[in-house]
């Protein structure tokens, strides 16, 4: 992986990743951050990146203007817990509190922790139901800010979500976890994994494609 800064071309810095496998250039632009990643063959060339780039130029551009832009969470914003649209107000105390309305919080970090430990309550009692469903053990739980995946399974049983389903609507986030549970059973993405999830989730593709559309929205929220 290098850095490489195109001539005449509006993009300040692209990731550049040759790869043994790629057969040709392919762009890719972060709808999380606009961030720029350029995959290519091994044997391509400097030069023709660069050209490649500035060809491309109108289209990454267009894309970047397309990636979400950040809301820093404060009185006034509204924030969307489980689906639904909540107003942030200024709150007494150290702790955040999360009505059906609106969330009364001291500062950004308090709501961010409240809303960490909302995630893990919503989700442990539908880990324990779709593992009961599929009799796997599920050894340990964590709940983190990941950007790059809505969870994860390992072959030891342990189970990771993304704390930021919580914005998004109730069967979305219980679709995600039914699709890491499937995966104490097969491990990979197969047509057998994805009866697994039919199984436990038959509307799953409705949710799948939400967070495909929508999911990236997810990211926007900052609690600094």
């Amino acid at each position: 992986m290098g850095w490489l800064r195109p001539l005449n071309n509006p993009v300040d810095g692209v990731t550049i990743r040759r790869n043994q496998q790629a057969r040709r250039l392919t762009l890719r632009v972060s709808r999380l951050d606009g961030r720029v990643t350029l995959t290519a063959p091994v044997s391509a060339t400097d030069r023709t990146i660069r050209t490649f780039l500035e060809d491309h130029a109108g289209w990454i551009a267009k894309a970047q203007t397309n990636a979400a832009t950040e809301i820093r969470v404060a009185p006034g914003v509204n924030l969307p817990v489980e689906g639904r649209l909540r107003s942030v107000v200024a709150g007494q105390g150290r702790r955040a509190r999360i009505f059906e309305d609106r969330i009364e919080t001291p500062g950004g970090r308090a709501l961010a922790t409240a809303l960490r430990h909302l995630a893990r309550d919503r989700a442990m009692p539908r880990i324990d139901h779709y593992a009961a469903q599929v009799d796997r053990p599920v050894t340990a739980v964590s709940l983190r800010d990941t950007r790059s995946r809505w969870g994860s399974c390992t072959s030891e049983g342990k189970l990771m979500l993304s704390w930021r389903l919580v914005f998004a609507p109730p069967k979305v986030f219980d679709y995600v976890i039914a699709h890491e549970v499937a995966h104490l059973v097969e491990m990979n993405h197969s047509r057998a994994f994805w009866a697994i999830v039919e199984g436990l989730r038959p509307d799953y593709r409705d949710s799948k494609n939400w967070l495909k559309s929508d999911g990236p929205d997810l990211h926007r929220y900052r609690f600094d």
